[in-house]
């Protein structure tokens, strides 16, 4: 685009954009995403503003023959930071490494190698305050992609300005939401005159300069190449009629006039170098001489104003590039992709030359076909899931009809699920014929299918997802024993998200086929899927030693095994009344994924470690995880929990009428485990509240129509709203039956709660429910179930006063209220304050933890700091820059009033109970 006038009518554009960078260079970071047509000015605005701002330019550019190479763009800007590569800790610098080809390693996550690059540029940031400018971002590879908007995303106090510029084609802003968009479009009428008749060799008659503005749409590219062309000159009446001038058409005429205008020797070149979209000067050598195409081609080429050839090859325009593709034939253009996939061999490029050769080819070629499976190989090792699928899609094309097109078909379909390209793998998978393929694939296919449905929250696809993993599984049986186990723990875990809405099969069948299931291979795999079979069939006693033995099994697993089984470990535990094993296999398994930047995983881990915490430890923590989701949720892109915790939010004083709604939404969408935790959440809400019939109605049908681990965790509950509520009756085999539990697990845990139950309906008489109290009260106190101590102390202090024992009475009441309070259970101050007033003794300001103005991040962010963790360990668990880690720790040593990390313990709510819990 010609300079002069280039930026005509862009002022409140470039003010934007300069904004962003004067901010950057304040250690403001941000990041922009620009979006528009072809021509609309995006690239030049980009380079403009930036030039002006002053500071450091890194600059990418994406290419369609790399939109299929893993992390092709990540690798060119870890080749711009290499001499930060030292700043970063171990695991970050190994998954930039891997992912950029430097080292073989672990396949790393994408959001790990964000963060690698967050903290790359924050370095960078440091000497010089950093533009990262990424144009035609659409042609990016997804990995780098999703990398990059990361980066953007997690942006705050370094000198880093991250802007995409890009087409928005296929749903792309929403690929990389939660980044501020500026929609570029044409301009005015009066500034697309201006710069017609400047760019015209004569102007325009008025009135024909108008009409080419309003047919144009303003474009710039459009008007100043148009300008130039004889044929619009002759156009007087173009757009008069009103009717809508196909811009891109005429422009790509346009170019193809001038192409064909130029020297023999420019064209075959011109389509070579079209055909590659990498501008690789290099590669397009190497393809001209094996073609036999003359060497100054491209240099002929730049001096007729078509392209660029430093440092690489670029096209006036994108649509330079097309009208020159799109007008050859399919026969010229696959010869030019074979002559560059021979010159891709020649240089080693693997990748490009599975890319050219698979172009190249009409029909099916066994042996291309191969060599892009082994293409694929590479892109799973770097962690190239979108690029995996896309590749073993075209291999899969490319493969004569057979189990081997099969199995690169699933394949590809299961790589697409991974990396959350849900549409293509939808068409995947529906191009599958059940009939004609082998077992094994086509239980890979139910598989997927499945995973579909409840990615799309349909109902039915949720309700009968255990169904379908039995399916698969017995697709599996005698055919791929790991598999039809792995599909075995799937169904359970399916069957903890719908719960008594589960259809297709029932506990029973799907308890005996895990059974069967465990007996097909030895492993940790047979032991788990045991335990979790004789958890949903045998009576309680005997099935504690198989359950235990599972959860023991997990416990010993490397951590990288457990990120997978959010799931069954919780089962586990709240069946065994095991809240420390529950607790210490959540946090590793979250730890784990988030060390491998397995965002997804630590989501779903934190909603679980949220809704544990619930029954068996703290709100305070429970509250920490459930807002750790949302901020896990914004770092991959998104503005909220794909389900929120509405269990939470009833402990949390939320309306009931929205918990209600909620809850109602998740029975509509098959999530009964949601709806079920929501309800008996409720029901805690009216305990606190002295509403003993409202609790006591809404337990009822959760007690009464039990589902396996998760219904004894709400008896204790139970039996206080049906003692209250006069329902005597039913709360008295109810707190036998716990204390049967308490003593087949050995649990303090649900001893305490037993005991507190039998001390409620009062199994000994007034007088025999004191020692139950006490040793409700005794066995609490050895574990972390805080907010249930405080409910034990609050009923003896309760009964305390009835029986007129006020000293005493008065005791439990304030450990209750201390122990609510630090527990975060404010819900249920109001009933202990109640109690205590009348025994002239309700200041209790000792109790109430120092509170201080500290946001969510800042709180967690000093606990960790006051743990011992450095800058870069508390970076890496909260998915920020070590430079963010610090501002924030600057801001919380002022509010605190304190000037180092050794006062911070001193000065916040003791921790010592959230050791490796507060975040995982």
């Amino acid at each position: 685009m010609e300079k002069a006038g280039a930026l005509l009518g862009r002022d409140e554009e470039q003010h934007r954009l300069a904004a962003l960078l004067g901010a950057a260079r304040n250690a403001r970071g941000g990041s922009l995403l620009i979006l528009g047509e072809p021509g609309i000015g995006k690239s030049y605005l980009l380079t403009e503003t930036a030039r002006q701002a002053g500071l450091g330019v890194l600059r990418l550019d994406g290419y369609e023959s790399e939109s299929a190479m893993p992390f092709a763009a990540v690798q060119r800007l870890v080749t711009m930071l290499q001499g930060h590569h030292a700043v970063l800790p171990e695991r970050q610098r190994q998954a930039v490494q891997v992912a950029s080809g430097a080292v073989d390693g672990p396949v790393p996550d994408r959001f790990l190698v964000g963060l690698g690059m967050l903290g790359l540029l924050a370095a960078a940031g440091t000497e010089q305050p950093v533009a990262c400018l990424i144009d035609d971002a659409h042609l990016i590879d997804s990995e780098s992609l999703d990398a990059l908007a990361f980066v953007a995303r997690r942006l705050a106090v370094e000198h880093v300005a991250v802007v995409f510029a890009a087409r928005d084609e296929e749903g792309f802003a929403d690929r990389i939401g939660g980044v501020p968009q500026l929609a570029l479009t044409g301009l005015d009428v009066d500034a697309s005159v201006r710069l017609l008749n400047r760019s015209a060799t004569k102007p325009f008659a008025p009135s024909a300069a108008a009409a080419i503005a309003r047919a144009t749409g303003g474009n710039p590219l459009a008007l100043i190449d148009l300008a130039g062309d004889a044929l619009v000159h002759e156009l007087p009446d173009l757009g008069l009629d009103g009717a809508p001038v196909p811009v891109g058409q005429h422009l790509e005429a346009h170019y193809v006039r001038r192409v064909r205008q130029t020297d023999p020797g420019v064209q075959p070149w011109m389509l070579l170098a079209a055909a590659d979209s990498t501008g690789n000067v290099d590669l397009l050598t190497v393809a001209a001489a094996v073609l036999g195409l003359s060497p100054d081609g491209g240099d002929r080429a730049e001096i007729a104003g078509l392209v660029e050839l430093e440092p690489v090859v670029r096209f006036r325009h994108p649509l330079v590039r097309s009208a020159v593709y799109n007008a050859a034939p399919g026969a010229e253009r696959r010869r030019m992709h074979g002559a560059l996939a021979r010159a891709a061999e020649q240089l080693g490029l693997v990748q490009t030359e599975a890319w050219h050769a698979a172009r190249a080819v009409l029909g099916t070629d066994p042996e291309v076909a191969d060599r892009l499976a082994h293409s694929a190989d590479l892109a799973a090792r770097r962690g190239g899931l979108a690029s995996q699928a896309t590749i073993l899609t075209r291999a899969a094309e490319l493969s004569p009809p057979g189990p081997v097109r099969d199995a690169r078909q699933i394949s590809a379909a299961e790589a697409a699920l991974a990396a959350g390209a849900i549409h293509v793998a939808h068409r995947l998978v529906d191009e599958i014929d059940p009939a004609t393929v082998d077992a094994v694939t086509r239980g890979r296919a139910v598989s997927v299918r499945s995973a579909l449905g409840i990615f799309a929250g349909d109902a039915a696809g949720v309700r009968g997802a255990t169904a379908a993993s039995l399916r698969a599984a017995d697709e599996f049986h005698g055919h791929d024993a790991a598999r039809e186990q792995r599909a075995l723990l799937t169904a359970f875990d399916r069957m903890c998200n719908a719960e008594r809405m589960v259809l297709g099969t029932t506990h029973d069948a799907l308890g005996r086929r895990l059974l069967a299931g465990a007996g097909v291979a030895d492993g940790p795999l047979s032991v788990i899927l045991h335990g979790l079979g004789a958890l949903m069939l045998e009576p309680y006693p005997l099935a504690v030693p198989p359950a235990r033995a599972a959860l023991d099994t997990i416990l010993a697993q490397p951590d990288h095994e457990m990120m997978q089984m959010a799931s069954v470990t919780a089962a586990l535990g709240a069946f065994l009344w095991d809240n420390d094993g529950r607790t210490a296999a959540l946090t590793r398994a979250a730890g784990a994924a988030r060390d491998a930047g397995a965002l997804q995983l630590v989501d779903t881990l934190l909603w679980v470690m949220a809704l544990s915490e619930l029954w068996g430890g703290t709100l305070r923590r429970a509250v920490t995880f459930d807002e750790l989701v949302r901020e896990v949720r914004r770092a991959m892109g998104y503005d909220a929990e794909n389900v929120i915790n509405a269990a939470v939010m009833a402990w949390t004083g939320s309306p009931l009428e929205v918990v209600a709604a909620i809850a109602d939404g998740a029975d509509e969408t098959g999530f009964g485990g949601v709806s079920s935790s929501a309800r008996a959440s409720v029901a805690v809400r009216h305990l606190a509240a002295g509403k003993y019939q409202e609790a006591y109605e809404q337990l009822t049908p959760l007690v009464t129509d039990a589902f396996l681990h998760t219904t004894p965790t709400y008896y204790p509950d139970y039996v206080e709203a049906a003692m209250r509520s006069g329902h005597h009756g039913d709360a008295e085999p109810v707190a036998t039956l716990l204390k049967q539990l308490a003593d087949a697990n050995g649990s303090p845990w649900c001893d305490g709660l037993a005991e507190r139950a039998l001390a409620l309906v009062g199994t000994r008489g007034a007088a025999g429910a004191e020692p139950h109290y006490r040793a409700s009260i005794d066995a609490l106190g050895k574990t972390g179930a805080e907010m249930d101590l405080a409910r034990s102390h609050l009923v003896y202090g309760e009964w305390l006063r009835r029986a007129r024992r006020r000293r005493e009475a008065g005791e439990q009441l304030r450990l209750a209220l201390r122990h609510f309070r630090h527990s975060g259970a404010d819900l249920f101050v109001a009933r202990a304050t109640a109690e205590l007033a009348p025994l002239a003794g309700t200041d209790d300001n000792d109790s109430v933890p120092r509170q201080f103005d500290l946001t969510t991040q800042e709180h967690t962010i000093a606990q960790l700091a006051a743990s011992g963790r450095t800058n870069s360990e508390i970076a890496a668990n909260l998915f920020i820059s070590p430079n963010t880690v610090d501002y924030h720790l600057r801001k919380v040593f002022q509010k605190l009033g304190v000037s180092s990390r050794r006062q911070l313990a001193d000065r916040l709510t003791p921790a010592s109970d959230d050791e490796g819990t507060t975040t995982p």
